[in-house]
């Protein structure tokens, strides 16, 4: 793959993420739609996009070599960042980073913070996708909506 073709499969994935952050979804308030950047090879992600699917979301999935442009255009930080983005469309478009617990979300859902969205760094063992042990510990930040605000914790999985 040349690098001309490379650029601008990352630039169309850049406009598609826009399009979804900046557009309204053809049914508003869908908060069960969502749109999962990953990359093609990763099998972790593949797993949290089939537990959102279970879990009654409409999954669609955008496969790129490279996600660091969505990542960026997402607003997630490098201290933040997993192996997967996805966004809720919705009335509020949310940004989900890694392997967010179906808890968190739910709690995003409800409550409708103001923020970007959530994010769990890195790749916990037992995290949705990575093991699923309800009894895993591991943090949920929130994500700023201001790129200068520092990450707060938003939810604690396996704490009861």
């Amino acid at each position: 793959m040349t690098f001309k073709h490379k650029f601008s499969r990352a630039a169309g994935a850049a406009i598609a993420l826009l399009a979804t952050l900046a557009t309204a979804h053809a049914a508003a308030g869908d908060d069960r739609s969502m749109t999962v950047f990953k990359t093609p090879y990763c099998g972790c992600c593949e797993l949290w996009a089939d537990a959102m699917e279970r879990a009654g979301f409409h999954i669609k999935t955008v496969d790129l070599e490279d996600l660091s442009t969505i990542k960026k255009q997402a607003g997630v930080s490098a201290e933040m960042e997993s192996c997967h983005t996805a966004v809720i469309d919705g009335d509020r478009k949310y940004v989900l980073e890694g392997h967010v617990p179906l808890e968190a979300l739910e709690k995003l859902l409800t409550e409708r913070p103001d923020i970007r969205g959530i994010a769990v760094p890195g790749m916990p063992v037992g995290s949705l996708g990575m093991g699923d042990d309800p009894a895993a510990r591991y943090t949920v930040y929130s994500i700023g909506n201001a790129a200068q605000e520092k990450p707060s914790v938003f939810f604690e999985a396996g704490v009861d």
